[in-house]
């Protein structure tokens, strides 16, 4: 049975955490029924199609939407999101609280007509949950306006995997990890076609500190 459609699912959210306040989260979003909606990897590097250019894009317009959002590293791949962002007021970055984004933000980007501008503080959940929406109503328009492949019933999966990161240490592997994924796409036990046993024997992922997979 898909890990999507198991009855008695609980929570992966951590109880008691207050996912408004500030500091930094990786977090990992897969399509539906991890589908390749978002382009290819050819010769160890993420060939973006249309639909994946559009997530990169309202990836990146986030800070617009979101004023207490900060991002950093982040890579699309085939059929999932890998990122790192920040919860922190403006003020917080520029008093050295946390570190400055390594992505820029894409600020020639302009939210959809209508969206509306919030003001931090905003939870990990209200974030995460815009940009599915937002990027499943353009994926949608996609569909039919210019061909991209139909998705069945929603295009990302129900839930994320979320993992607070806790201090330098674990940023920078968090940061290498992401930076690496496209050339170990062979060995990712995010793609259905990877060369490894059903062990997913994933060695790129030893130096982490958690798995980072996406759970429902």
């Amino acid at each position: 049975m898909p890990r999507e459609s198991r009855p008695g699912r609980r929570s992966i959210r951590l109880k008691g955490y207050d996912y408004a306040q500030a500091g930094a989260y990786f977090v990992t979003l897969c399509t539906q029924g991890r589908s390749f909606l978002f382009g290819e990897i050819a010769a160890h590097e993420m060939q973006a199609n249309e639909a994946g250019a559009m997530v990169i894009e309202e990836w990146h317009a986030l800070p617009m939407r979101y004023p207490g959002v900060h991002l950093d590293a982040f890579v699309l791949m085939p059929n999932h999101i890998h990122a790192v962002l920040f919860l922190a007021p403006e003020e917080a970055v520029g008093a050295g609280l946390v570190p400055a984004p390594l992505s820029q933000p894409n600020r020639s980007a302009t939210p959809d007509a209508g969206a509306t501008t919030r003001v931090a503080p905003v939870t990990l959940g209200d974030v995460i949950g815009a940009f599915k929406s937002i990027t499943t109503v353009r994926y949608a328009r996609g569909v039919e306006t210019r061909g991209w492949p139909a998705f069945s019933q929603r295009l990302w999966q129900r839930n994320y995997y979320e993992h607070i990161v806790r201090d330098d240490e674990s940023l920078q592997q968090i940061r290498e990890y992401i930076a690496e994924n496209p050339a170990c796409w062979d060995l990712d036990g995010e793609n259905p076609r990877a060369k490894t046993s059903a062990s997913r024997d994933e060695p790129w992922r030893s130096r982490l500190p958690f798995s980072p997979r996406e759970r429902t």
